[in-house]
């Protein structure tokens, strides 16, 4: 039914006076025959001015019958997790057959919101891109990727990790990362991701982009509003822009990609090792075969280093030693003021960035906020329905962004203990670096 203003009520009541029909009263003022009758009536009854203007709000679904709405709130108790969508197809399958008239899944969305029983969705929000341009000379952007799980025999469950300069093609560095004896125990970490790229920037130097997937090592793939990860950070802060493929295209890492197919034809497959450091052993050698005698198709069946020589020489020199004095925290407050992100706070008025709590206190608690970055005073600044509050960027450390390596790095003497494990193997790696030995 058409909204009625006074205006139009008066004209009903005046034009009903004169004695015109209805149906001729409705043509007139361009309203509908049942508006005119009503407000006819009730001018007669000298009611022209009772109740409000518009047609009665009586709340979403009050046109269908109690059942179907009593359906719904049984439903919607039993599943919280049911949606607006599902409610609707439940009540295609219960009414299966009969003639009876359903209300559609925007109408039961409304009486969701209206009854308060929608959810809370996160605003999302995006990490500042650095896009991938073309290159245009050696070790300016590398692809790394992991492989698949490979059962190694007699060495176990590995996982090989890979880098790739894109501009020459060439092979940087293969890493074969342990992930168990008989079965894959974890996923390749931020330590491990690391100790591999510590490898390969001592021997090569630091790039200026690193091209990866959506891995939750590299991206929080959980929040609809992301925060950097740690491997994320540490990689500004060395001055690396960090690049991300569009998810579920591993076309956009194309090249490494490939090169898992060359890795395992080349060193794993058929392969028997006596060891794990023989297994590492022979993918560095490989590697020298890879890059000096194997010849590219994309480089007209010249092997990568003898189409580009200059790619021996590292563009930005890296020493493990000196790591601490390379990391920028000013690069890291740069790149987070660039961004925003939004979270809906915990019952006692907490949230999260990244691995870190920040407490908001209880006038705080189920609300949905917004956080900025304040370079300057590092501090975030959260907003929400007139609420302000600001608080430092905790826990952001040069030995944070280090890891295991940031309690290392100033000890001048090490005892190194016996790698009965992969963390300790992993930190006796860290402590030989400096050296450029690798066990």
């Amino acid at each position: 039914m058409k909204a009625t203003s006074l205006q139009l009520r008066v004209a009903i009541s005046e034009s009903s006076r004169s004695g015109l029909s209805d149906r001729r009263i409705a043509e007139l003022l361009k309203a509908s025959v049942h508006t005119v009758r009503k407000w006819r009536r009730k001018a007669q009854r000298g009611e022209i001015l009772n109740g409000p203007l518009g047609r009665p709000k009586r709340g979403a679904l009050s046109s269908f019958p109690q059942e179907i709405v009593s359906l719904l709130e049984r439903w919607r108790t039993g599943h919280p997790g049911w949606g607006a969508k599902t409610l609707r197809a439940e009540l295609s399958q219960w009414f299966a057959g009969l003639p009876v008239s359903l209300p559609g899944q925007a109408s039961i969305g409304r009486w969701l919101k209206q009854t308060g029983r929608s959810q809370a969705y996160q605003k999302r929000s995006e990490l500042p891109k650095a896009f991938r341009a073309t290159t245009h000379y050696c070790h300016e952007e590398w692809e790394l990727d992991a492989r698949r799980y490979e059962q190694a025999p007699t060495v176990g469950v590995i996982s090989l990790i890979n880098v790739n300069d894109v501009y020459s093609r060439a092979k940087i560095h293969s890493f074969p990362c342990f992930l168990g004896e008989k079965r894959a125990c974890r996923r390749p970490t931020t330590e491990d991701y690391q100790l591999f790229l510590r490898q390969a920037f001592l021997e090569w130097g630091l790039p200026d982009r690193l091209a990866v997937d959506h891995d939750s090592v590299f991206f929080d793939n959980r929040n609809a509003s992301p925060f950097p990860t740690r491997f994320h950070l540490w990689l500004i802060a060395l001055g690396i822009d960090m690049t991300f493929g569009r998810p579920g295209r591993p076309t956009d890492q194309g090249m490494t990609e490939r090169s898992h197919q060359t890795w395992f034809h080349q060193v794993l497959e058929g392969q028997t090792f006596t060891s794990y450091d023989r297994l590492v052993t022979a993918c560095h050698q490989r590697r020298t075969f890879l890059n000096h005698c194997l010849p590219c198709a994309t480089l007209g069946e010249e092997p990568p280093w003898v189409a580009f020589p200059e790619a021996l020489t590292p563009r930005r020199l890296y020493r493990p030693e000196y790591e601490s004095e390379l990391l920028s925290l000013d690069r890291i407050c740069a790149y987070l003021a660039k961004s925003s992100w939004f979270r809906l706070t915990s019952p006692v008025g907490t949230i999260k960035l990244g691995q870190t709590y920040y407490s908001l206190g209880p006038q705080w608690k189920r609300k949905e906020t917004e956080l900025i970055f304040d370079p300057d005073q590092r501090l975030f600044i959260c907003r929400s329905q007139g609420l302000e509050k600001r608080f430092p960027l905790k826990g952001l450390s040069v030995q944070f962004l280090m890891g295991e390596m940031g309690s290392l790095a100033h000890l001048k003497n090490v005892q190194l203990v016996l790698p009965l494990s992969w963390e300790e193997w992993r930190q006796t790696q860290f402590c030989l670096l400096p050296s450029g030995t690798t066990l």
